[in-house]
């Protein structure tokens, strides 16, 4: 905790997968980002670039010209390009592309320029979303999904953030299954009447747990790269309503053993992203494995596989179940206010606020929509939480569970 506030401190003084994607050729790609005034994903005649867009390949961030033109030299296995979404404008299919096949083999021509169609959107400084998270998506499970999806009807929220374990499980199967678990994830989400962001969650890394899923560290969809395949970027940002919100990958994985991490190439991305938003610019972060959290305490400490308490990693131990180097992802927020922190994992609507220097610093949770849950003979429900945004600021959200008063612990 006292390096969390150190790290608070520095803060405050500094869709479907494409049917047939770009390939990366000789080390660069280029674009423009347009205004698709016609909404047919196509630049037409008259269609105007979009100047000041920033656009990632999950290492540098490029910023489009007055006329929307970018141009990056790709960092070694880059494999997704995608834009951050500036205030007042929407992607009309994906913010993302993919730069390479998930398929082997593939004899697609290679392509070096990546446009990016935007269409607006109405820019309101008031706005609604909802954070839901752990679906754990089967077809077992599609009620509860279709349960989230009645909800958000009957809100209508401006979008939905969904952070992690997207799918019942990636981590400890084979390809096949897998994959039949993310394109029914493409199929459910495709019905939500408002955009839904995604972060990954360690139940969405393909195969590391390789006792169960003996797949092998050589598959071309091993680790991040499968649920990248389906969900576009682990990581990315877009700017609503003059609040910047940054989705992150907090799931690292230590050979076979997933962990709480930031990585480095992520957070020199953060860096670099938040170098095009003016400092006065609030700023939102939501990933699956909690940067603060008290629920672990609640659960207690287990040494029992597959994923115990604490975990060695180069010599150190530590938490598994929160993000270990949460200061040096909030030093790289620089002059801007952290508004509120949103993670899932643990299952659990959790708030913890911590008075500093700075002010008030909120890290949230949201619980599972899988089912409910349990811990220390509390039982914790099945919901989301929808929150309300007014010029910067964000409320402490309203919690709305799934199921109706008195349903069981474990339906």
């Amino acid at each position: 905790m006292r390096c969390l506030l150190l790290g608070l401190a520095v803060a405050a003084s500094a869709a479907s997968a494409p049917a047939a994607p770009p390939v990366r050729e000789s080390g660069r790609v280029a674009g423009v980002v347009f205004d698709d005034a016609n909404r047919n994903g196509h630049r037409d005649p008259g269609e105007e670039g979009i100047g000041g867009v920033a656009v990632s390949d999950l290492r540098d961030v490029a910023a489009t010209g007055a006329d929307g033109g970018y141009a990056l030299v790709l960092a070694p296995g880059a494999a997704v390009v995608s834009v951050s979404l500036p205030d007042g404008w929407s992607a009309p299919v994906r913010f993302w592309r993919l730069l390479e096949r998930p398929e082997a083999g593939s004899t697609a021509p290679p392509r070096a320029t990546i446009d990016f169609p935007l269409v607006r959107r109405a820019r309101s400084t008031t706005f609604t979303f909802l954070h839901a998270s752990d679906t754990h998506l089967s077809e077992a499970s599609v009620p509860r999904m279709r349960l989230l999806r009645a909800l958000v009807e009957a809100k209508r929220p401006d979008f939905v953030i969904l952070t992690g374990d997207l799918v019942r499980d990636a981590l400890r199967v084979g390809e096949a299954e897998a994959r039949g678990y993310y394109e029914l994830l493409e199929k459910e989400l495709a019905l939500f009447p408002v955009p839904v962001f995604t972060v990954p969650g360690n139940h969405d890394v393909f195969g590391i747990e390789r006792a169960s899923s003996l797949v092998s560290p050589d598959h071309p969809m091993y680790g991040r790269a499968l649920c990248r395949s389906y969900m576009g970027p682990e990581y990315f940002s877009f700017t609503w309503g003059g609040i910047h919100f940054v989705g992150l990958q907090s799931v690292d994985a230590d050979d076979t053993r997933y962990y709480g991490h930031i990585d480095t190439a992520q957070l020199e991305w953060v860096r670099r992203d938040l170098a095009q938003v003016p400092d006065g610019i609030p700023v939102v972060t939501f990933n699956h494995i909690p940067l603060v959290s008290a629920v672990e305490r609640l659960s207690g400490y287990t040494d029992d596989p597959p994923a115990p308490t604490l975990i060695r990693i180069d010599g150190r131990m530590q938490y598994r179940h929160l993000v270990s180097n949460a200061a040096d992802l909030l030093e790289r927020l620089g002059g801007h206010r952290l508004e509120i922190a949103l993670g899932g994992h643990l299952h659990t609507s959790e708030r913890i606020v911590l008075d500093t220097t700075i002010g008030r610093v909120r890290f949230h949770q949201t619980a599972a929509v899988v089912a409910p849950s349990d811990a220390a003979g509390l039982q914790f429900v099945s919901g989301a939480t929808l929150y309300r945004a007014q010029d910067g600021r964000i409320d402490d959200g309203t919690f709305l569970p799934l199921d109706p008063p008195g349903a069981p612990a474990h339906p």
